[in-house]
């Protein structure tokens, strides 16, 4: 791509984000606006075992996966899209991605660091699907927001009192 193009993309880019910014601020002076609620409680509620955290693709992964809601998005995407697709049509405004704990750092626990990005990718999508289908069906314009939630490790405070300059996590995350 060559610089003017990469120019005239950014430019792009940052127009859409200062209308959407518009956009929003807009609808916010003219009335409350409701972010979706909790998707761990809604996953909860499908009582959901290993397998179905494993789907078919890491069905010989060597660590447990139970538990790692941000993998249903790519293990089960139907029961995270119909979960979005609840919120909007109980009147959620905004929805956030099921990406609470796609960062590396957290995904370390169960050996999938390597699959941050992805989760993150797919999520945004389903996401994104969910709010396109329900305004092409309504009418109304909904909204997506990407959901960071905090690590699973400490990052100001040594886990060591014999050591208080050690910290367990020296990789930075960077976002692209």
């Amino acid at each position: 791509m060559s610089p003017t193009n990469v120019i005239h993309k950014f430019s792009a880019e940052a127009g859409s984000k200062c209308q959407l910014e518009s956009e929003l601020r807009t609808v916010l002076q003219q009335r409350i606006m409701v972010l979706d609620g909790g998707m761990g409680t809604m996953i909860q509620q499908h009582q959901l075992e290993e397998e179905d955290f494993r789907g078919d693709e890491l069905k010989e992964h060597p660590l447990p996966l139970k538990g790692n809601n941000d993998l249903l998005s790519i293990t089960q995407p139907d029961i995270i899209y119909k979960i979005h697709k609840e919120y909007l049509n109980a009147g959620a405004d905004i929805i956030e991605t099921n990406t609470f704990s796609s960062t590396s750092i957290a995904q370390a626990d169960y050996g999938l660091e390597h699959m941050a990005y992805r989760l993150n990718r797919m999520s945004a999508e389903l996401a994104r699907r969910a709010v396109d289908d329900f305004t092409k069906q309504t009418g109304s314009k909904r909204y997506v927001a990407g959901a960071v939630g905090p690590t699973n490790k400490t990052l100001s405070v040594s886990p060591s009192v014999e050591r208080p300059d050690f910290r367990n996590v020296s990789k930075m995350i960077t976002f692209s």
